[in-house]
């Protein structure tokens, strides 16, 4: 049998366990009442310790200190237990109370007895605070109307997150948006925590000091405190380093006019792939990007149209463009004369906000366009601040410069290199008037583009914005200066010169683009020494013949697109004269006798067919010929511009291969810079290009009628070493190929700076690079061979016989427009499907034409289906 087991008990210790849990319930019964005052004696000690604690946490707010949590939770558990006695309170009734619910009355108040006590010695704070941490960024005030700067910040966000790019800049104008632009970056950065351990926001200003870009960073990253101010330069440098170094931080700076040595202010430089540490900053000036060594720059230009009248509708406001039915369209015609500035649209668009009737929206219309300054806050708020560029230009010669395109009409297209003809003449430019000049000139105006004030246009050319145009004409009718004074009358719509008295003490004077039909005043000027008088309709017969006789001081003298009177011989100091795009079909022997001319500008005078002899050759201090599509005469003047010993620039248009080679191989003229060659109708035998390459400075090309020519064609592979070695065609930027019977232009290769190439009524054109024409050439010779890398423009046009482009896609990095007309075999565009994402390009094309086109694969097809812009068919 198995063995039984039994349990054993100690009788002793059940009966002791017993009796002491016995007693222990006879107290909470019998101490019910004391326990009770004891509980609310502790509450009350613990509500006083609770109140200190609360006062405590004020006074550390105060000083912007932030409570500690274990303070928080603390405050959380006394009122819980104060929740605790209120209940108990409810539950002490002792006629209803029987001896089971007084022990767990009794129970319940002890326990929480012995809570109330640890709560009160618990809140023995050391400390209730500590102090607040700096918030990463930095959330800034931002207009709730930001309108047109979307796709800017979306490039520039995407290249800070994307490309992990380090130094990014934004320039542009002064009052474009380049400060509202960096706010929406600081502020998409507080919408995204945890990128960065600090965004650090610094207006730097004109007065740099780079002490106070050192205190806002210590200040953000907690260095800041008494002993800062003691410390040198580079102790504070060597701290912020210090910490920044081992941070993921991003440095905004706004405002900047020069350099900001980072390594100075203590910030490790961000790397060109930099994922940690950013720099973005703000200037006026291109040319800080490149102080800056900016891995990328962004222009923020102005508005669009579109985008400008939503803005300027927004400071307007809808109860008063709705308050009579010919306001909208006075406010659109408002609009587009503040160029779409932002700062002109809020400006002017606040002006008007209350102006509810027809007549004061013509009126501030004409008082925008005829004396802006005078427009409700225009100097306040914009010309003032547009000014800063003016004032900050490097030189006197540099500001005097920007003054006088203001000379020009608005919205022109001023040709960078008539401008620096002018200037030459004008002698602003050290008194230099050869190719240093020119350098010089070309400098300046980089200086005037590089700070916003021009802007750059195709066809080498620049224009003023509006509102720049009308705040330097605001200077220069501001100028304490008794040596200049400007009248400024272009499109003014004028049929007659201006009044005698109008003429008194001016020095540069504009009457361009108005409807002056004769010049029959006779004034006195003896100061003037500029006269633009383009694009007017006066005929030689309606010109007074003492209209020029008190202009001795006459220095340039514009008449394109005008006539030319006769009388012009009197003008012995003249230096400059521009006839070009005029009328007249001879030059008057007396031209001969402005021997002090410098510069003669008949571009265009397609009527001219005759010069008498040895004038051009009389002109003995000529430094600019330009005679680029004129006549038909000047083969026969080779000889006599061999003579002109001071010429160094001259474009010109030949006929025929005799007067090329004649005038290419003198060596007079391989010191000239060409920059412009037309050759029409010339009996071009099939030769190579080694000729036309050595002129280093030749910009446009024009091949018109050269029906001869087949096959324009390099010769060898040592023939195209040689032209790379000698840099041909690197200034080449224009070529206008017409009525010719080549059959491809694959030579264009070699013009790498290449932007606009046009080629109309070619029928025997069958591709435009034909790679099988540098088959042989070596590998080493076709390195940084880009086809087309800088072209803008292409233009195709009665090209019949035309297949290809070029048999293989091209990335046309920065083609902005292709034109297509009558090319009815071209049935595939060169065209690779990347160079279609990044930026808008116009293809410009006949309907019918688009639709047959044939595409490598449909992401191709729809990356430039948007882009398509149908011609008439």
């Amino acid at each position: 049998m198995g063995n039984v087991c039994s349990p054993s008990f100690s009788c002793d210790d059940t009966i002791s366990r017993c009796l002491h849990c016995t007693v222990r319930k006879a107290r909470y019964v019998c101490n019910l009442q004391d326990n009770i005052h004891s509980l609310q004696e502790e509450l009350r000690r613990l509500t006083e310790v609770r109140n200190d604690v609360k006062i405590r946490i004020i006074v550390a707010e105060q000083q912007q200190m932030k409570p500690l949590e274990q303070v928080h939770g603390w405050l959380s558990r006394v009122q819980e237990v104060e929740t605790k006695v209120e209940k108990l309170k409810e539950e002490e009734c002792p006629e209803s109370r029987c001896t089971k619910s007084t022990y767990k009355l009794g129970k319940k108040v002890f326990r929480t007895l012995r809570e109330v006590r640890s709560l009160r010695q618990e809140g023995d704070f050391k400390d209730v605070a500590q102090p607040v941490p700096e918030n990463p960024v930095d959330e800034r005030p931002l207009p709730p109307t930001v309108v047109g700067l979307q796709l800017t910040f979306d490039r520039v966000w995407r290249c800070l997150m994307e490309e992990h790019v380090g130094i990014v800049g934004l320039y542009g104008m002064g009052g474009v948006g380049k400060t509202t632009l960096l706010t929406q970056i600081n502020n998409r950065f507080f919408d995204t925590p945890n990128h960065f351990d600090f965004v650090i926001w610094v207006v730097v200003s004109r007065d740099l000091q780079l002490e106070k870009i050192q205190e806002i960073i210590a200040k953000k990253i907690g260095l800041f405190n008494e002993s800062w101010k003691n410390k040198s330069m580079q102790e504070k440098a060597q701290q912020i380093f210090n910490i920044l170094s081992k941070k993921k931080f991003v440095l905004l700076l706004d405002d900047m006019w020069e350099l900001v040595d980072l390594d100075q202010v203590g910030l490790p430089i961000p790397s060109r792939t930099s994922v940690s540490n950013k720099v973005v900053f703000t200037t006026r000036e291109f040319e800080v990007c490149g102080q800056m060594e900016a891995h990328r720059s962004f222009k923020v230009e102005c508005l669009r149209y579109d985008d400008a009248w939503k803005l300027f509708e927004l400071k307007v406001g809808a109860d008063t463009l709705d308050s009579h039915p010919d306001i909208p369209e006075l406010a659109e015609t408002l609009a587009k004369d503040c160029g779409g500035l932002p700062l002109a649209l809020i400006t002017v668009g606040r002006a008007m906000a209350s102006r509810k009737t027809p007549r004061e929206w013509e009126h501030a219309i004409e008082v925008l366009r005829s004396s802006a300054s005078k427009f409700a806050g225009m100097e306040k708020r914009v010309f003032s601040r547009l000014k800063f560029s003016f004032d900050f230009l490097p030189s006197d010669a540099t500001r005097f410069c920007l003054l006088y395109c203001t000379l020009f009409p608005e919205d022109y297209r001023i040709s960078i290199e008539d401008l620096i003809d002018c200037w030459i003449c004008e002698g602003f430019l050290d008194d230099h008037d050869g190719i240093e000049a020119r350098n010089q000139g070309y400098s300046l105006i980089r200086n005037l583009l590089h700070a916003c004030l021009l802007e750059e246009e195709k066809d080498n050319s620049v224009k003023m914005h509006y509102v720049v145009r009308d705040m330097a004409l605001w200077i220069a009718s501001t100028m304490d200066n008794k040596k200049e004074k400007f009248l400024v009358l272009t499109g003014a719509g004028l049929t007659e010169a201006p009044s005698v008295g109008m003429w008194k003490d001016v020095t540069r004077m504009s009457l361009m683009d108005n409807k002056i039909k004769r010049l029959t005043v006779s004034p006195t000027s003896p100061r003037l020494l500029t006269l633009f008088l383009n694009s007017n309709y006066f005929k030689n017969d309606k010109v007074n013949y003492h209209f020029f006789k008190s202009m001795a001081s006459l220095r340039v003298l514009k008449l394109s697109h005008s006539d030319l009177p006769c009388e012009i011989s009197n003008l012995v100091s003249l230096q400059y004269l521009d006839l070009s795009n005029s009328i007249p079909d001879r030059l008057p022997l007396g031209l001969k006798y402005l021997v002090n001319l410098k510069c003669l500008n008949l571009e265009y005078t397609f009527r001219l067919s005759r010069i008498s002899p040895q004038v051009i050759s009389n002109l003995k201090m000529l430094r600019v010929l330009r005679m680029f599509e004129c006549g038909s005469f000047l083969d026969s003047l080779v000889e006599e511009l061999l003579g002109l010993e001071h010429l160094n620039v001259l474009t010109i248009t030949l006929h025929s291969n005799h007067a090329l080679q004649r005038l290419l191989s003198s060596s007079r003229f391989q010191s000239i810079s060409i920059p412009s060659l037309c050759l029409r109708g010339c009996r071009l035998e099939p030769f190579t290009i080694f000729s036309l390459a050595s002129l280093r400075h030749l910009q446009t090309l024009h091949l018109v009628e050269c029906n001869d020519l087949e096959d324009f064609m390099i010769a060898c592979a040592g023939e195209m070493k040689k032209i790379r070695e000698i840099h041909g065609f690197h200034s080449l930027q224009n070529v206008y190929i017409s009525h010719s019977k080549l059959r491809q232009v694959t030579w264009l290769i070699l013009a790498p700076n290449l932007k606009h190439l046009e080629v109309q009524n070619c029928p025997y054109m069958e591709e435009i690079i034909n790679i099988g024409k540098l088959g042989e050439v070596p590998a080493e010779v076709m390195e940084n061979l880009t086809p087309f890398a800088r072209l803008e423009y292409l233009i195709l046009k009665g090209l019949n016989n035309l297949k290809n482009i070029c048999s293989n896609a091209l990335p046309f990095p920065r083609l902005k427009e292709m034109s297509v007309h009558e090319c009815s075999k071209l049935r595939q565009l060169a065209l690779d499907c990347n160079c279609g994402l990044e930026r808008k390009i116009i293809i410009e094309a006949e309907e019918r034409w688009w639709k047959q086109l044939q595409w490598d694969d449909q992401a191709t097809q729809n990356a430039f289906h948007p882009y398509f812009k149908s011609q008439l068919d």
